[in-house]
């Protein structure tokens, strides 16, 4: 489970799976709205153009090929931003509805959904900003224009096995949007997850995920990616938005959840494997970090 990959380690920690791909052709005036949930979503226009509008943005147009990462906010496509929205979900709701039709085919918008089975998605949701563009033109988003090219040929048809492969090819796209924002947006990500296209940051991040249990410290983090002390912990606060040790402690906990909830491994070995010697201390962290000891069940099966 553990790996020096961070992103694909946190995917895998919080159990990343696609939940539903959905498509929508439309033409003339139109507008869907979306609530707020829990999971991070990917809206690709493949064909034509309209408008997206979430809270605190300005309405943004979007062009064939752009995708949007979208966390835990509401948002709307409109074909003008002027034209009142209907209910989305609504329409979507309807019993095996994934492909909604508004009078035409002028438009065509794939959407995606990545839940998590873990309490802590926030982990990674934090990670990235809650509205993210990646845009058809720039070189970084070629990747991600064939994976658009894929599930369209896939989505809202009933080829053999279509479900199994929109699935893995949802979860490919998500992954390929978020290296086309490391890539296009280098030193202005914010977050963990951006930290990663930083060389020396990035390396201090995979040092943590490959070696958990290691008793790292500051300076030893430091020593390893070649940069001082104090270098190093203003830059790592800076990029990823904590101080080192307390994002190792936090992605330490994670993990621990994790093999807790999987129910074939004791407390005490958990917290060896992500570095405790000491079952108490291991346990005090637990507490501050979940709420509750690591011994008690709650809704979520730990």
């Amino acid at each position: 489970m553990i790996s020096s990959d961070p992103l694909a380690d946190v995917l895998n920690v919080l159990g990343a799976k696609s939940v539903r791909r959905t498509r929508l052709e439309a033409s003339g005036h139109w507008a869907l709205a979306f609530p707020p949930q829990a999971r991070l979503k990917f809206v690709a226009l493949l064909r034509g153009a309209c408008w997206i509008l979430v809270p605190g943005h300005p309405p943004q147009p979007l062009a064939a090929g752009d995708v949007f990462l979208i966390g835990d906010i509401a948002y709307a496509v409109a074909s003008d931003p002027e034209v009142v929205p209907a209910d989305g979900m609504a329409l979507y709701n309807e019993p095996r509805c994934d492909v909604v039709r508004l009078g035409g085919d002028d438009t065509v918008m794939l959407g995606g959904g990545i839940a998590f089975d873990n309490a802590g998605t926030g982990f990674l949701l934090e990670g990235l900003p809650r509205f993210l563009r990646i845009d058809g033109t720039s070189p970084s988003a070629r990747t991600v224009s064939r994976m658009l090219d894929l599930l369209e040929a896939e989505v809202g048809h009933t080829r053999p096995g279509a479900a199994l492969v929109t699935i893995r090819l949802a979860e490919v796209l998500l992954v390929e949007a978020i290296r086309a924002y490391i890539a296009d947006q280098g030193e202005t990500c914010a977050g963990w997850i951006g930290a990663l296209g930083d060389r020396q940051i990035g390396e201090a991040l995979r040092l943590m995920h490959g070696e958990v249990g290691f008793p790292w410290t500051v300076a030893s983090l430091a020593t390893r990616v070649g940069m001082s002390r104090s270098a190093f912990s203003a830059r790592f606060v800076s990029r990823v938005g904590q101080p080192p040790l307390e994002y190792l402690t936090q992605w330490r906990m994670m993990l621990a959840r994790r093999l807790l909830d999987a129910g074939n491994t004791d407390v005490a070995s958990v917290a060896l494997r992500v570095g405790y010697v000491s079952q108490s201390a291991f346990g005090h962290a637990f507490r501050r970090t979940f709420g509750h000891s690591p011994r008690r069940k709650n809704k979520h099966g730990i």
